[in-house]
């Protein structure tokens, strides 16, 4: 362990170094963090009404792959985040 020895500092000149590093550090997380936002599940109806599809035309898109729906018994919802993913990517 490296020994530090501070000649010549006084404590409040300490305890300003101190709290510059501390705050500096405190901003580069603030601009470099993004919170996890929830994900919002929509019901198959839904999702067709975000889409201006009909529910045929919703499950072809589940068969043929592009959407992918999650099942939670007998009822199948779908990620707002995913369906807005697959929109955007399938512009490109």
């Amino acid at each position: 362990m490296e020994t530090i020895q501070f000649i010549s500092t006084s404590p409040n000149a300490l305890a300003n170094l101190i709290d510059e590093k501390i705050k500096s550090q405190l901003d580069d997380l603030k601009k470099n963090f993004t919170p996890k936002e929830p994900d919002d599940f929509m019901s198959r109806k839904e999702t067709a009404a975000l889409l201006k599809i009909s529910l045929v035309c919703l499950h072809d898109w589940v068969n043929k792959g592009i959407l992918h729906p999650y099942k939670m018994g007998n009822k199948t919802y779908f990620s707002r985040k995913k369906v807005t993913e697959t929109l955007y990517n399938s512009n490109k």
